[in-house]
């Protein structure tokens, strides 16, 4: 290893391999830059982060697909009760937390069993770090959040449709 000044780097690389030649002329003279080196290293986990990146991604949008039809669903299916709730003085807010709660439920226990999974599969890849950053509880609250807000877009569109119809013609066509 040797510390180049960036203004002298070519003679000085003339000067190691005139020595290099002199010392050892069976092997030939390669050489590397440390900041090349460790960001060869580093190149890795840039792709691993990307195409984790992209899976997240594909796999948020799918679950939302997924949450989007059982909201839908379960809003066909209870079209009479909806109707009759309304019908009896329920709000629009009261019927969309009453379809919405079972879907938060769903949403809370997938986070209750992901979390601990997701913190060991974490601290076992930052273990290969030299540094590293720790694992805090707020990042699973801060993810566990994000994840109930989409959880809550996503059903709360099917049960405002399923809020705002009209209850007479739905228990009429029943």
């Amino acid at each position: 290893m040797v510390n180049l000044n960036g203004g002298e780097m070519q003679t000085t690389l003339q000067t190691l391999s005139r020595v290099w030649q002199r010392i050892n002329p069976a092997e030939p003279f390669e050489y590397s830059f440390l900041d090349a080196d460790f960001q060869k290293n580093y190149e890795s986990e840039n792709r691993l982060t990307t195409l984790v990146g992209y899976f997240t991604f594909i796999a948020i949008l799918i679950s939302c697909l997924g949450l989007f039809g059982l909201a839908s669903f379960n809003a066909e299916q209870r079209v009479k009760e909806i109707g009759v709730r309304k019908v009896l003085g329920a709000s629009v807010t009261n019927i969309v937390a009453l379809l919405s709660k079972d879907f938060i439920k769903l949403v809370l226990m997938a986070l209750l069993i992901a979390s601990p999974i997701a913190w060991y599969a974490m601290n076992r890849w930052l273990q290969r770090f030299a540094y590293k950053v720790d694992i805090e509880w707020w990042m699973f609250a801060f993810a566990g959040l994000v994840a109930v807000g989409i959880a809550l877009l996503t059903v709360s569109f099917q049960s405002m449709k399923a809020a705002l119809m009209n209850p007479v013609k739905n228990l009429r066509s029943e």
